[in-house]
Parts: C-alpha cells; sequence; structure tokens
C-alpha cells in the first residue's frame, strides 16, 4: 500500500506515520476475517455483538488520527517559522576609493596634465577632462569603432584602454589632423566624396582612415591579402572594406567611404572646397 506523507525533514517522524496508518489497516482486516471463521456457528436470527468493533479497531484508528494529526502541524510549523523569520541585513562594504592623481597627456601635440581617476578611459579623459568632444561615445565595447583615436601612430578603441596607460604616447584625435588650418587629405576626401551624413561616426572613420593608409605603406597585410608574406600590390576596395571594417556607419555611407580612401591612396584629393578645420569641426562634432 503506498503512503504519502510529508518529508521527514520537516520536523517528524513521517515513516513512522506511515506504519501507523498500515498496521491499523491490517489490524482490521484481519480481525474481520477472524470473525467469518469464528462466528459461522451462531444462529442466523441470533443477534450478536461484534466485540472486535469496540476496542482494539477503535484504538488503531485513534492512534492513526493522532499521528495524520501530528503529522500536519509537525509538516506546516517549518513554513510558518520561515515566514515569521526576517532575513538578515547584509551588512555594507565599504570599499576604499582610489584618489585622483596626475596624469600627463600628450594630446595632438599639446601636453596636458589632468588630474583623473586611474579607471578613467581614454575616450573619457578626452572628452571629459581635456575637452576634445570631436571623438564620439558609441557603444563603449569596442564594437562601432566611433572612438578611433591614434597613439603613435596607431588606431585604439579609446574606449577600451585607460588614459594612464598612455603617459608619454603622442594621442592624435580628430581634432589634431589639420595643420594650420588645412585640412587633412583623408578630411577633404570625405567631404569631397560625400563620405558622412550625420557625422557621428566620421571622426573615427576619418581617424581610421589615416591609419589604415599608413599601415598599408608600411607593407602591412590584411586577411584578404592573397599572400601576408609579402606586400599588398594594390590597396583594392576589398582591402578596404576588410581593413576599415571595425568602423560602423549605421547611416550606410560604406561605399562613399571606400572612393574616399582609395582617391586619397591614388592621390586623386582636389584642392578641397575651401572649408577651414573651424568649419569642418563644427560639421562633426556638434552631433550629440
Amino acid at each position: 500500500m503506498a503512503c504519502h506523507a510529508p518529508a521527514a525533514g520537516f520536523g517528524f517522524d513521517a515513516a513512522q506515520a506511515c506504519i501507523e496508518l498500515i498496521r491499523s489497516k491490517q489490524n482490521i482486516m484481519s480481525r474481520n476475517i477472524d470473525c467469518q471463521g469464528s462466528c459461522s456457528h451462531h444462529d442466523a436470527n441470533t443477534p450478536h455483538h461484534d466485540d472486535h468493533d469496540a476496542s482494539p479497531s477503535s484504538t488503531s484508528r485513534r492512534r492513526f488520527l493522532q499521528s495524520a494529526a501530528a503529522a500536519a502541524a509537525a509538516g506546516s510549523a517549518p513554513y510558518v517559522h520561515a515566514q515569521a523569520q526576517t532575513p538578515p541585513a547584509h551588512a555594507s562594504v565599504a570599499r576604499a576609493t582610489v584618489p585622483p592623481r596626475a596624469v600627463k597627456l600628450d594630446i595632438n601635440g599639446r601636453a596636458y596634465t589632468l588630474q583623473i581617476e586611474p579607471r578613467v578611459t581614454l575616450l573619457d579623459a578626452l572628452r571629459e577632462y581635456a575637452g576634445l568632444m570631436g571623438t564620439k561615445k558609441g557603444c563603449g565595447r569596442g564594437q562601432c569603432g566611433a572612438c578611433t583615436v591614434l597613439a603613435n601612430g596607431r588606431r585604439i578603441n579609446s574606449c577600451l584602454t585607460l588614459a594612464v596607460m598612455h603617459e608619454g604616447d603622442a594621442i592624435t584625435t580628430i581634432e589634431g589632423l589639420a595643420s594650420n588650418g588645412t585640412l587633412s587629405p583623408v578630411q577633404r576626401a570625405f567631404i569631397e566624396q560625400d563620405a558622412f551624413q550625420c557625422g557621428y561616426c566620421t571622426p573615427g572613420q576619418i581617424c581610421s582612415a589615416t591609419a589604415l593608409l599608413t599601415e598599408f605603406d608600411a607593407g602591412a597585410a590584411s586577411t584578404v591579402t592573397a599572400d601576408v608574406r609579402r606586400r599588398p600590390p594594390q590597396l583594392t576596395q576589398e582591402e578596404i572594406r576588410e581593413r576599415m571594417s571595425g568602423n560602423i556607419c549605421r547611416c550606410g555611407a560604406y561605399v562613399n567611404i571606400v572612393a574616399a580612401v582609395q582617391s586619397v591612396h591614388r592621390g586623386t584629393v582636389g584642392s578641397g572646397t575651401g572649408d577651414t578645420y573651424t568649419t569642418f569641426v563644427i560639421k562633426t562634432s556638434d552631433v550629440a
């Protein structure tokens, strides 16, 4: 016979309750069998009393009911106790903060001494402390390339590096590409080829394209280069797309960006449109 009782972990002996139930059932069944055999000689018309239903079965039923009541009370006790308990308050952990320190950065040929914490990224140092808002904050995870700047001529995602790691490095942002108010060839090519729309990703695109041309001239191969052991023969559209794949343009101006990079590489950039460095900064950095 199956006996379904609460688990023993609730504070009572569930097995004992099951045993009592089985034992009482067996006693009742055995006495009924004995009564059918021993009472067969009695006259059918003579009334007789079933003595077996008096005390033994009543005692078994009483013991069973007592065990069931005890099991129900013990089973509900842990839930009541758990509801009455209040979770202990976690003690607040005091964390020591690292005070700001002086960090010296060389940005666009100018020395900056910034009082920043060691955890400040280079992107935040440029925008929030140095006041150079041309470098954009996009994803914050190094996936969109909007924060691309040049560190010693190599392009990096400024959101993924700390400012203190670049003390002594020459940092170049979009504000430092022009010289004496004259736009760089890449900047002029982007304007001539209409290689931007909203302009939010344009600073990172231009910095990345500038480094791309330097890397190609130095003989650096890419994953689409046929023979990585040799200098790429020419800067094809496929090479440009691969090398610029870390910079996302949500406006979809990729065709014009490739054309701008090819224009600079071939040396076919025009004399410009007369736009000055200040005009270019207004166009790109005013986008929130």
